[in-house]
């Protein structure tokens, strides 16, 4: 019995070990949740560009933070700020785009959950991939678009900060107004899309990675609503859509207003935090083993006292 006791102590210690264990490492461990941005202008961002210049008006949403990263052109990460696509959209001035005020939108979300619950802070990384004026043919599989968000969302998951782990979250795609022109791009838009996101899921091996779409408030032809029906009836399974209808445009009738990309980053990180995984948080899943072993073993001990 004495025996038994002393073994019980013994295993008692080893589990009170691993929960400091895992606490220290919640404490260095940080998790970047990474974010594929991808489509044309109204991703990349032309919010308050006027011809050829960007007003330079950031708004308190887009400004930077240490804990909102981007991957540059270059693949390196670096602090994210306005315009976000600058070295990838290079052919048109680039302004403020729905990227910053969706990731500004989800810290407030984690700084209110850890003020609730303790800490949660985590890195996000933004992956700029989006080009103005492209069709979706130009983003469907072989093509350079698509090679480079593939690229681009590897390298992201490859490259960290510290000792940061990192996962993809979600892909914010936003992209359609250049199908608008011809009745039968607007007609096939549907199905090109499905087979990109299938395609994109299998080559990043994440079959149920999340997909949050916008359905365009605009386009450049009159098959407008065709393909904003097609956005809004696709059935595939973890694919969400974000109506921007309604939005402000700029003088153009076709880009997003520097108000309106605001109000639109908010509506993405609300739809991310509703529909998507709790990414906001720190895992505790070896901390909370090691105390569920640290409370069978003092069950057990209370029982042969």
């Amino acid at each position: 019995m004495l025996l038994s006791f002393l073994s019980l102590l013994l295993l008692l210690a080893s589990a009170a070990a691993a929960v400091a264990e895992a606490e220290a490492e919640v404490e260095v461990e940080e998790e970047m949740v990474v974010f594929v941005l991808a489509g044309q202008s109204n991703m990349a961002g032309r919010g308050g560009v006027v011809g050829d210049r960007w007003d330079g008006d950031v708004p308190p949403e887009c400004r930077p933070s240490p804990s909102i990263l981007r991957l540059s052109a270059a693949l390196r990460w670096e602090e994210a700020r306005e315009p976000l696509h600058a070295d990838i959209d290079r052919a048109r001035p680039c302004g403020v785009g729905p990227g910053l005020p969706f990731a500004s939108a989800l810290r407030r979300s984690a700084a209110a959950t850890a003020a609730a619950e303790g800490p949660g802070a985590e890195a996000i990384g933004l992956v700029p991939c989006a080009v103005g004026g492209t069709r979706i043919d130009e983003w469907a599989r072989g093509a350079p678009l698509y090679a480079a968000m593939v690229r681009r969302a590897r390298a992201a998951l490859e490259r960290g900060e510290g000792r940061r782990t990192r996962r993809l979250g979600a892909v914010l795609w936003y992209q359609g107004e250049s199908d608008t022109v011809e009745r039968s791009d607007a007609e096939s838009y549907g199905g090109k899309l499905e087979t990109m996101i299938l395609d994109l899921r299998s080559d990043l091996g994440l079959p149920g990675l999340l997909f949050i779409q916008v359905a365009i408030a605009s386009g450049e032809g009159n098959f407008t609503e065709i393909v904003r029906k097609a956005q809004k009836g696709l059935k595939l399974p973890n694919v969400i859509c974000v109506d921007a209808k309604g939005l402000p445009l700029e003088g153009d009738h076709l880009h997003l207003t520097t108000q309106a990309q605001v109000q639109l980053g908010k509506m993405l990180a609300q739809s991310y935090l509703t529909y998507g995984t709790k990414a906001m948080s720190f895992s505790t899943g070896n901390r909370t083993k090691a105390k569920f072993l640290c409370g069978l073993l003092v069950a057990a001990i209370l029982c042969i006292l």
